[in-house]
């Protein structure tokens, strides 16, 4: 953590968790949710147990990504195994690395991936904890949903966080990627909460944000007697527009 580059990051990761853990945004409370930047072998990461909003970046340590990665493709591991792997990974800092650690390896490994935010928002998680979570993935609603989170976001089923989920959510996205060319800016994970990707922490916030409202949006029409999502036609025309390209490069760019 001696050259600028890493200092620089450790900043941009702390204030993206102290954003997500505002209290008007509703997407986390306590110790819930993790924030993760990628820094090419390494990646920096809030710690096990603290809040996002301390604010604090002696609530952050970097692990060594290309080790964590090994750990998800080595097959079984305990507890215990997991627990001390995760310390042995540390390169810097105090605090014990999350087994969300383990998630956001797998998320840092898709092409582009720079900063990962992991929440838990109320609209998101009612339907995520409902017989509806899949509305989130059967369908693009409107055009600025098509624009920030594309066209095929991904659900996950709920598996017992750690290494399982780790596994799953990497053997999905491979699969994913296969059968839609791209890997999605959105995962939601069953009963739990969702991971935005982004290229840099903007996208990574954009991403939440749109996916929160069209978790709103969702609520709002299934109340008023249920959704009517776009046609594939019209969405591949959206997310195909060039000045829906533009717009989205420029998002990016904020």
């Amino acid at each position: 953590m001696t050259d600028y580059h890493s200092i620089d990051a450790l900043k941009e990761v702390s204030s993206l968790s102290a954003w997500a853990a505002e209290p008007q945004r509703d997407l986390v409370i306590l110790a819930e949710g993790n924030a993760s930047i990628n820094l090419g072998q390494s990646m920096l990461i809030k710690g096990s147990g603290a809040s996002m909003g301390s604010g604090g970046i002696a609530e952050f340590v970097e692990v060594d990504r290309v080790r964590l990665a090994e750990l998800v493709n080595g097959g079984t591991a305990t507890d215990d195994e997991v627990a001390a792997e995760l310390l042995a990974a540390r390169l810097w800092g105090e605090r014990r690395p999350s087994v969300e650690t383990l998630l956001h390896v797998v998320c840092q490994a898709l092409d582009g991936v720079v900063a990962v935010l992991h929440t838990h928002p109320t609209p998101v998680n009612a339907l995520l904890c409902s017989t509806a979570a899949n509305l989130l993935v059967s369908g693009s609603y409107f055009p600025d949903q098509i624009v920030t989170l594309g066209t095929n976001p991904m659900l996950v089923p709920y598996t017992d966080p750690g290494l399982p989920l780790a596994q799953l959510v990497n053997a999905m996205l491979a699969e994913h990627i296969g059968a839609t060319g791209s890997a999605p800016k959105v995962i939601y994970l069953q009963n739990h909460g969702m991971f935005a990707l982004g290229s840099g922490v903007a996208e990574a916030i954009q991403v939440t944000q749109m996916a929160v409202k069209t978790a709103q949006v969702i609520l709002g029409a299934t109340s008023v007697g249920g959704v009517v999502p776009l046609s594939p036609d019209h969405a591949l025309r959206i997310d195909s527009r060039p000045d829906e390209l533009l717009r989205r490069s420029e998002l990016r760019q904020r």
